[in-house]
């Protein structure tokens, strides 16, 4: 079974960036899929972008489109997500999460992950 340990996360001022990483070990890396999601008080779990198991697919959710970017380096076991103009209301907490069940293709249904990070806090100040 893959452990996956998310880092990177903090407080930062509106329109900072911000590179969360999650390192994977154990289960071999390269064979999920992966996916980034944030939950914020009283919000339900929001999927902000996946990525497939070669890194050369991927998914964003309209809230982050152009503002986020998902990469993976599999020699590394790790997946980013560069955050970029951040926004207040990005404040959440930050999860990883991986998917054997993508052959091909990127993930965007929560519950085909099968292995979940412990999440890093994102606090966006104004």
């Amino acid at each position: 079974q893959v452990q996956l340990v998310e880092s990177g996360g903090g407080l930062v001022q509106a329109g900072g960036s911000l590179r969360l990483s999650c390192a994977a070990s154990g289960r071999t890396f390269s064979s999920a899929a992966m996916g980034w999601f944030r939950q914020a008080p009283g919000k339900e779990r929001e999927l902000l972008a996946a990525i497939n198991r070669s890194g050369g697919s991927t998914i964003y959710a309209d809230s982050v489109k152009g503002r986020f970017t998902i990469s993976r380096d599999n020699a590394k076991n790790t997946v980013y997500l560069q955050m970029n103009s951040l926004k207040p209301e990005d404040t959440a907490v930050y999860s990883c999460a991986a998917s054997y069940s993508a052959p091909y293709a990127y993930v965007v249904s929560p519950s085909r992950y099968n292995v979940w990070g412990q999440g890093t806090q994102v606090t966006v100040s104004p």
